[in-house]
């Protein structure tokens, strides 16, 4: 474990079930049969060493945990205090966060999400969460993710799936700036006021106020997602933009054909801006015909596959995990995260979780751990764990 981590627990400056309402929460460590890749001493000893040496990072995950009983989860989000997974994430080697908050399952006042007021709630409380302990810092720019790495302590930076509860307020990204976000999507997926989701038939692109956002987002310094965007929203976007854009957690439709992953064109758009494409591990999106039970295999598949497309420098790690029943969540959260529209059509082996990257923890480690066995430098590793995403953050944060 991290030895920043000193045992605090979720809101425990609070009393369960008189300040807030309790759940039975996921076991956050082991929770399902562990799984590390197996590897010889001299590459174990190689692993520490690239672990010790680089910063780690996760471009995009929910690093929260679920109820036990997932049918609870309705439930559990309606209150708007999800916990944060201190001890689960203390087992990583992550050394910085992208933690995504609640995005899709924000639903403390309304059935369909992203409403302005329930972001903002969803944030304070997080954020008030996170001032009460002194194992995660809550990350404001590069000097946040240096102090954690030198403490042995995870630099924790709020990202925001969408910009859906910006409405038509121009101001209100420098609002959501202001309260500590440093990256956000342009859509998720449904259209909003900024342009196309991915589950539209018909991609209309960035719209007009798309534009001016994209520019506000530029002025402010806050780096932009597209990876729920439709193509041609996110070809838009990557033209608008006066700095590089990223794709924080995706797969190549070229290896599985679902609107979920995006296209050759798309990659190569983003890489020629210089932005970076972190891979997608949540359950049932990078699955490929080689490999058509979802895990660590398919995964560095697409991963491989991205690499080839655009050069290592342009590719880094996304997983999209969390600590609980993913599975689970994505089946009482269908309609809001369109995972029909993304699935439609294909055939694959379902499984109950990913098998190498059933959280942050495990997939942090396994990254790692898949790189090494499979003979990649320790520069070009360096590369996908933190570098090029710090490369691209010092464009656009400073």
């Amino acid at each position: 474990m991290k030895k920043g981590y000193k045992g605090y627990k979720a809101y425990q400056y609070l009393e369960k079930d008189i300040d807030y309402k309790g759940f039975e929460l996921a076991k956050e460590v082991d929770r399902v049969e562990p799984y590390l890749i197996p590897l010889n001493p001299e590459d174990e000893k190689r692993v520490e060493n690239i672990i010790k040496n680089n910063i780690v990072i996760s471009l995009h995950d929910h690093p929260i945990i679920t109820p036990a009983n997932i049918n609870e989860l309705m439930d559990y989000e309606r209150e708007g205090r999800e916990c944060t997974a201190y001890e689960g994430l203390a087992h990583s080697c992550l050394d910085v966060v992208f933690d995504n908050m609640m995005d899709g399952t924000c639903i403390i006042g309304s059935k369909a999400g992203w409403k302005w007021n329930d972001v903002i709630h969803d944030m304070g409380i997080r954020s008030c969460d996170i001032a009460h302990q002194d194992f995660l810092i809550k990350g404001s720019d590069l000097d946040d993710i240096y102090k954690a790495k030198s403490e042995e302590k995870i630099a924790w930076f709020i990202s925001l799936e969408s910009a859906t509860m910006i409405e038509n307020e121009l101001d209100r990204i420098d609002i959501l700036y202001g309260l500590g976000a440093r990256m956000m999507g342009i859509t998720y997926s449904e259209s909003n006021c900024l342009g196309s989701g991915l589950k539209e038939k018909n991609d209309g692109g960035l719209t007009a106020f798309g534009r001016q956002a994209v520019e506000r987002m530029n002025k402010v310094g806050m780096a932009i997602d597209v990876s729920h965007s439709g193509d041609k929203t996110t070809m838009d976007t990557i033209k608008v933009s006066s700095k590089p854009v990223f794709i924080t957690h995706i797969g190549a439709r070229a290896l599985w054909n679902m609107k979920r992953l995006k296209p050759d064109d798309v990659f190569k758009a983003c890489a020629d801006k210089g932005g970076v494409i972190g891979i997608e591990a949540a359950p049932h999106t990078t699955i490929t015909k080689k490999h058509p039970r979802h895990d660590i295999e398919s995964y560095m598949e697409h991963f491989e596959y991205i690499k080839d497309l655009v050069g290592i420098d342009h590719v880094a790690f996304g997983p999209d995990a969390l600590f609980g029943d993913h599975v689970g969540l994505h089946n009482l959260f269908s309609s809001n995260m369109s995972i029909a529209e993304n699935t439609a059509g294909q055939s694959f082996d379902k499984v109950d979780y990913v098998k190498g990257l059933e959280n942050p923890a495990e997939a942090s480690h396994n990254i790692v751990r898949w790189l090494v066995k499979h003979g990649y430098s320790d520069e070009d590793i360096a590369k996908v764990l933190g570098k090029n995403i710090i490369r691209v953050l010092k464009e656009i944060w400073y």
